[in-house]
C-alpha cells in the first residue's frame, strides 16, 4: 500500500457500525416510543402492532438518521406515521380525525419534553435531600412503606413522618420549580 493511500485511509471518518447505534439510542428511547404511540391508540394490541411495525420502520431507515441529531423526534415521526396507515390500513378514521390526531401527538411530544426536564429537576433536588429525609422519602415511595412502618423505623409518631414527608414534598415543590426557572432563562 502506498503511502498516499494510507493517508487517505486515516483521514476518512471511521464506519459506524448502524446496528450497534440503533440499538443504543432504541433502548434509550424505548419507553418514550412506547407511550407515545400508546398515548395515540386506545388498543393495546393495536398499539403494540403499531410499535413493531414502527421499530421495523426504524431500523430499515436508520442509515437516514444524522447520529446527533434528535432520535426520539425522528422516531415519534416515524411512529405517528404507522398510527395514520394502521388506521388507514384498518378502516379506524371514523374514531378521530388525522388533524386532531396530529394535534394531540404534538401537545405528547410537547409535554413530554418538559416531563423530561421536571424529572431532571427533581432527581437533582433529591439529591440535595439530607440523607435522614432522603431515606424517609425513599421507604415511603420506592419501598413503598406505610407511614406507620415508616415511623417504627425511625422512631417518630405517625403524625411526625405525615409532617416530615409534607415538609420534604414542599421543599421538593420549591426546589423543582426553582431549577425549571433556572432553565427557562
Amino acid at each position: 500500500m502506498s503511502d498516499s493511500e494510507t493517508n487517505s485511509m486515516q483521514n476518512e471518518p471511521p464506519q459506524r457500525d448502524s446496528g450497534e447505534d440503533f440499538i443504543r439510542l432504541l433502548s434509550e428511547h424505548e419507553k418514550k416510543i412506547t407511550l407515545y404511540v400508546m398515548n395515540l391508540v386506545r388498543d393495546r394490541g393495536d398499539a403494540e402492532d403499531i410499535i413493531q411495525e414502527t421499530k421495523l420502520v426504524m431500523w430499515r431507515h436508520f442509515h437516514k438518521f444524522e447520529l446527533g441529531s434528535n432520535f426520539i423526534a425522528w422516531a415519534r415521526k416515524i411512529a405517528f406515521h404507522q398510527v395514520l396507515t394502521y388506521r388507514r390500513k384498518h378502516k379506524r378514521r371514523a374514531e378521530l380525525s388525522d388533524a386532531f390526531l396530529e394535534s394531540v401527538a404534538y401537545e405528547i411530544s410537547k409535554n413530554e419534553d418538559s416531563y423530561d426536564l421536571r424529572s431532571d429537576a427533581l432527581k437533582s433536588c433529591v439529591g440535595k435531600l439530607s440523607r435522614p429525609h432522603r431515606q424517609i422519602l425513599l421507604m415511603r415511595y420506592t419501598r413503598d412503606m406505610e407511614v406507620g412502618e415508616i415511623g417504627e423505623e425511625v422512631g417518630r409518631s405517625e403524625g411526625a413522618v405525615y409532617r416530615l414527608l409534607s415538609r420534604i414534598r414542599m421543599m421538593l415543590q420549591d426546589c423543582v420549580t426553582k431549577e425549571m426557572g433556572k432553565v427557562a432563562v
